[in-house]
């Protein structure tokens, strides 16, 4: 294990700006360089803290040409801080190709934890939070959507999913499809912002609230297959 730098992995906040640990400001302000996702989101995060750091951009485009080049900066001896544009880098983010780069080459990698949109939707959807899998996002493509959903129909167990604004309703529909109208589901919206919304009920219910509209906000979706003919979960 070469101890020349090290590679922060920091969970930054996925919304409101205070949920950010001390130990989280303290290595952003000791980092020699910041990657990425988007420099204009992450900037807003270190202006509100007053961290004055230089900014590398890392996303699913870079990932490929950036991971070998950061790891190159930590094994002479810089300290290279990872975040997303919100939550766990790694998760569900290119962050992984860096993790494996870094160990791969033996440089020292650390995880500073902290936010993470699935598990505060898990606890808050009233769904059973005693075993549950993430899947993430969903397949673009109808036929391979459907194919996931189809192997998850007799998971005993709680699934979540994060989905963008412009594809909830494709998912909500698939859902229905795949499990029927009478699927309990919980669909978080823009967890621990100002409009945060918890939807609760059934995936016709969902459709009904999100499909009369501009759908807008960052999304994490929560269900049970077993769940079906459970009691209903009170309170939206």
């Amino acid at each position: 294990m070469s101890s020349s730098g090290v590679l922060y992995l920091i969970a930054t906040p996925i919304g409101n700006l205070g949920d950010i640990t001390y130990r989280a400001v303290e290595a952003l302000k000791n980092s020699d360089v910041i990657a990425c996702e988007d420099t204009r989101h992450t900037r807003i995060l270190l202006d509100h803290y007053g961290i004055r750091k230089p900014l590398v951009s890392y996303h699913d485009f870079s990932e490929k040409r950036q991971a070998p080049a950061l790891v190159a900066r930590i094994r002479a001896g810089e300290t290279v801080a990872l975040v997303s544009d919100a939550g766990t880098p790694g998760v569900a983010d290119p962050g992984f190709r860096l993790v494996r780069e870094a160990l791969r080459e033996g440089v020292r990698v650390e995880m500073l934890p902290g936010p993470t949109a699935f598990v505060p939707a898990l606890v808050l959807s009233g769904l059973p939070t005693d075993r549950f899998v993430f899947e993430g996002f969903l397949p673009v493509k109808p036929g391979q959507r459907r194919n996931r959903l189809e192997a998850l129909k007799n998971v005993e167990r709680t699934v979540i999913l994060y989905e963008s604004p412009h594809r909830l309703i494709r998912t909500l529909e698939a859902l229905r499809e795949v499990f029927g109208g009478d699927l309990r589901v919980a669909v978080a919206r823009e967890l621990t912002k100002k409009f945060e919304e918890i939807v609760r009920g059934t995936v016709d219910e969902a459709l009904e609230r999100f499909g009369s509209g501009k759908v807008l906000g960052e999304f994490v979706v929560v269900f049970n297959p077993s769940a079906i003919k459970e009691e209903p979960v009170i309170g939206n």
